[in-house]
C-alpha cells in the first residue's frame, strides 16, 4: 500500500491552492462585468462577464469531480481492476459528469416554459442542439486537445520519456471503441430528425462496451493471482486542498454523491450561462456550447489525464480520454435525448426544419468531429506516441475547429 502523501503528485497541490485564488478572482471579475454591462450595450463587458463567470463555473466543477476522482479510483482499486479498464470507467465517469448534466438541464430548460406543441417542436430542437454542440464539442476537445497537453508538458517535464505512449491495448480496445460510437453518432447526426429509440441504441452499445472492458478485468484479475493493488490514495482531496478525508465504504459514497450534487448545480449555472450569453450576444446557444460549454465541462478530464501523465500512467491519461469520449456520446448524449423525447410527447427531434435547412452548426461539426476523429486516431495508431511536434499539430487543429465556429456564428460560415 502506498503512502497517501507521497501518492498526491506536489504539482497538483499546487494547482488545488491555486485554484481557489482563481476563484476569487474570477467571481470579482464576474461581479464587476456583471454591473458594467447592464445598462451598456458594449460586447467587450458581456464577453468578459461570460469568461469570468465561465473560469469560476469551471473552477467548481474540476474542485467537484477531484474529489470524486480520488473515491472512484479508491473503490476501483478495492473491485481490482486494472488502470486502463479504471481510466476507461470510473476516471472517464467522474470527468465527464459536467457533460451529461449539461445536456439535461439544455433540455429541461428549454422545454420547461413550452406551452403548445409547436413550440415544444422549436425549443427541443435548440435544447437539445446544444446538448450536441456540448457533447460533440466535448469530444473533439478531448480526443484533440487533452492528449496534445499532456504531451507537451511532458516533453518540458519528463526527460526519460518526453512523450505520451498510446499502448496498443488502449488503442485497439478503447480507440477501437471511440471509432465505433464517432461513426455511430455521424450516421445519427445524418438523419433530418432523432428518434428515443436511438438513444436506447447509444445505451445499449456502452453496456457492450463495459462488458468488454469486464473481459479485460478478468483477465487481470487472473494475473493477480489473488493478490491485490496498491490503493495509490486512501485520501480525497477536498475543499481546494485544506482537508483530506480518509476514505472507506461510506465516505466514499459519501464523497461522491456530494461531488456529484455540487457538479450538477454548477453545470445548471453553466446552462444558464450559455443561454443568457447567446442572447445577449446575438448568437445561437449551439455556437456558445460548442466551444465554451464543451470546453468548461471537459476541464476536469485535463486534469485527470495530466495527473495521470504526471504518475507515469499514460495508459491511464489515454483510456480516460477515450473513455470520456465513449461516455459522452453513450451516455451524454443519449440519456438527454429520451428525456427530451418524453417531454415532448415521444415525438422525435428535428434536425432538419420546415425549410430544409439543417439546424446551425449541425452541419460543421459533423465535418470537423469526422476529419479530426480520422486524423487524430490515425496519428495514434501509427505512431504509438504523440511528441511534442504532434501535440503542436492537435493545438492547431483545435484552433482551426473554435477559428471555424466562431465565423459561423458571426454568419461568415459555409
Amino acid at each position: 500500500m502506498t503512502d497517501s502523501n507521497s501518492s498526491k503528485p506536489h504539482f497538483l497541490s499546487r494547482i488545488l491552492f491555486s485554484s481557489a485564488a482563481l476563484l476569487l478572482l474570477s467571481l470579482s471579475l464576474t461581479v464587476l462585468f456583471y454591473y458594467l454591462r447592464v445598462g451598456n450595450s458594449i460586447w467587450f463587458y458581456e464577453v468578459g462577464f461570460v469568461l469570468a463567470a465561465a473560469t469560476a463555473i469551471s473552477v467548481l466543477i474540476s474542485e467537484a469531480c477531484d474529489p470524486f476522482a480520488d473515491a472512484a479510483q479508491w473503490v476501483g482499486c478495492r473491485l481490482r481492476l486494472p488502470p486502463s479498464v479504471r481510466g476507461a470507467t470510473l476516471d472517464a465517469v467522474a470527468s465527464s459528469m459536467p457533460e451529461l448534466f449539461t445536456g439535461l438541464f439544455f433540455v429541461v430548460v428549454a422545454l420547461s416554459g413550452s406551452k403548445d406543441q409547436a413550440q415544444k417542436l422549436i425549443d427541443s430542437a435548440d435544447g437539445y442542439g446544444s446538448t450536441i454542440a456540448t457533447c460533440a464539442g466535448s469530444s473533439i476537445y478531448n480526443l484533440i486537445l487533452i492528449p496534445a497537453v499532456c504531451a507537451i508538458a511532458m516533453s518540458f517535464t519528463r526527460r526519460s520519456r518526453p512523450f505520451i505512449e498510446v499502448s496498443r491495448e488502449v488503442v485497439g480496445r478503447d480507440g477501437l471503441w471511440v471509432v465505433l460510437v464517432q461513426i455511430g453518432l455521424l450516421i445519427f447526426l445524418f438523419q433530418p430528425r432523432l428518434h428515443w429509440w436511438m438513444g436506447v441504441v447509444a445505451l445499449v452499445a456502452y453496456a457492450i462496451y463495459v462488458v468488454h472492458l469486464y473481459v479485460a478485468t478478468r483477465r487481470f484479475r487472473a494475473q493477480l493471482d489473488g493478490g491485490e493493488i496498491d490503493i495509490e490514495s486512501e485520501t480525497a482531496t477536498m475543499f481546494f486542498g485544506s482537508c483530506e478525508v480518509r476514505l472507506n465504504g461510506f465516505t466514499s459514497t459519501a464523497v461522491l454523491i456530494g461531488a456529484t450534487l455540487v457538479a450538477a448545480v454548477a453545470c445548471y449555472f453553466l446552462v444558464e450561462l450559455t443561454n443568457n450569453s447567446a442572447h445577449k450576444l446575438g448568437v445561437s446557444p449551439f455556437f456558445v456550447a460548442v466551444i465554451l460549454t464543451a470546453a468548461v465541462s471537459s476541464i476536469p478530464d485535463t486534469f485527470m489525464s495530466l495527473g495521470s501523465a504526471r504518475r507515469g500512467d499514460d495508459s491511464g491519461a489515454m483510456s480516460n480520454v477515450f473513455g470520456s469520449n465513449i461516455f459522452d456520446i453513450c451516455i451524454g448524449m443519449s440519456i438527454p435525448l429520451l428525456v427530451c423525447c418524453y417531454l415532448n410527447d415521444w415525438r422525435p427531434i428535428e434536425l432538419v426544419g420546415a425549410n430544409g435547412e439543417t439546424l446551425d452548426g449541425v452541419v460543421g461539426l459533423r465535418v470537423f468531429l469526422f476529419v479530426l476523429t480520422v486524423v487524430a486516431m490515425g496519428c495514434m495508431w501509427y505512431f504509438h506516441r504523440i511528441t511534442r511536434t504532434t501535440g503542436w499539430v492537435f493545438v492547431a487543429l483545435y484552433a482551426s475547429f473554435v477559428g471555424y465556429a466562431i465565423f459561423d456564428a458571426l454568419g461568415y460560415g459555409v
